[in-house]
């Protein structure tokens, strides 16, 4: 049964990587953290796709779902459903909740910290225990998983509190340069789609995947080697200063075996720790992280280059050597580029290389090795004639 869950697991991700370019590695975080039954919150300016991402999700898993834009201006009723009239007459307190957030099973808040105190007091109880209470009445409620997004991460104290019931925080960004053409293809895509009202076809039903919750005790076992690494990796995260709460460090291994149980394994192993380079709590505090658990990768991979899940595969080496020619092409042309101009050609440049990177193809290190040789000519010279 969970393999062939799985199957469908990874059909989703694929449905999703055609719609969204340049997003894999957010569509497997937001995947691990519906399977686990756990909240993220994406952080990134407006237009990354941010609420299209999760509504096609909701669609694919046949989800009931539910999304509002906060403000601070946000009334209760309007995410919890209006107090029922007839009821209150009767003496009887009580809010009709059909088709809001309390009979929801996946749901996307947008502008989630702009929310006032009376929002967010309700929303703690329903993350953390999953009920409602209205009128003295607690009502248990069918949420999978909660979807916050915002422009910035919070800073005020008060929000700490929500903010922590996110264990996932995953950067929604505008995408690289290299990206920009199927960026045009799949948004018109998505356009027609959306004009034609065609209908999406489910991937894989909600009740489904909920097999991994079913058949947790056997899926929470971790060998000691496992245990070993993250024990180490949690310390060096703390001693950079960077918060990780007891609580925390014991909801991670949920979504580890989550991750594990989306590529169809029965138990968790080193790919799976990349999960921790998505805890920091400021942005200031991603790279500090990333920079802790991407060696125990890079070690893990070394053996295992088929094992990749992310990077620039879905974008492919030829299409990123046709931008290195199209940048050359561009520096080398005999017009005068201005500095707003040269910098966006470099800056690509050096997404192009972090993207090449990734790749375990041999034809990868020699576009490396090309695009090394336009920036150190670039940097030494300022001048591209004899490129």
């Amino acid at each position: 049964m969970a393999s062939n869950v799985a199957r469908k697991l990874t059909a989703l991700a694929r449905e999703l990587e055609r719609q969204f370019i340049g997003k894999d590695e957010v569509i497997r975080l937001l995947l691990v953290s519906v399977v686990a039954g756990e909240h993220a919150v994406l952080i990134g300016p407006p237009g990354t796709a941010k609420s299209a991402l999760i509504r096609s999700l909701a669609r694919l898993v046949q989800a009931r779902y539910f999304e509002y834009l906060l403000t601070r201006f946000t009334e209760p009723n309007e995410i919890f459903g209006p107090v029922d009239i007839t009821a209150f007459r009767e003496g009887d307190y009580r809010r009709r909740t059909a088709g809001m957030l309390p009979e929801s099973e996946i749901v996307f808040l947008d502008e989630v910290f702009k929310s006032n105190s009376a929002i967010l007091n309700s929303l703690l109880t329903l993350l953390n225990e999953r009920v409602y209470a209205v009128g003295g009445r607690v009502t248990r409620c069918p949420l999978v998983s909660v979807f916050g997004a915002s422009n910035e991460v919070p800073s005020d104290e008060t929000l700490v509190a929500i903010f922590d019931r996110f264990l996932l925080r995953i950067r929604s960004d505008n995408l690289d340069a290299f990206h920009f053409s199927g960026l045009l293809e799949r948004g018109v895509a998505q356009e027609v789609q959306q004009v034609s009202q065609a209908e999406v076809q489910p991937v894989v039903a909600l009740e489904e995947i909920g097999e991994f919750s079913r058949s947790i005790a056997r899926r929470m076992q971790f060998d000691e080697a496992f245990l070993s690494t993250y024990k180490g990796l949690v310390f060096q995260i703390r001693a950079e200063g960077v918060s990780l709460s007891d609580r925390r460090v014991v909801k991670m291994l949920k979504l580890f075996a989550a991750s594990a149980f989306l590529d169809g394994r029965d138990a968790p192993d080193a790919s799976d720790l990349f999960l921790l380079k998505h805890i920091w709590n400021t942005e200031d505090q991603a790279p500090i992280v990333e920079a802790i658990v991407q060696p125990e990768l890079e070690s893990f991979y070394r053996d295992r280059p088929d094992r990749r899940r992310v990077g620039a595969a879905s974008v492919g080496v030829e299409a990123l050597a046709a931008e290195i020619d199209r940048i050359r092409q561009v520096l080398t042309g005999g017009n005068v580029l201005g500095d707003v101009q040269l910098f966006s050609q470099l800056s690509a440049l050096n997404e192009i290389k972090a993207a090449l990177a990734s790749l375990p193809d041999p034809r990868a290190r020699e576009l490396e090795r090309r695009v090394q040789d336009l920036l150190d000519a670039s940097f030494k010279t300022g001048r591209f004639a004899n490129l």
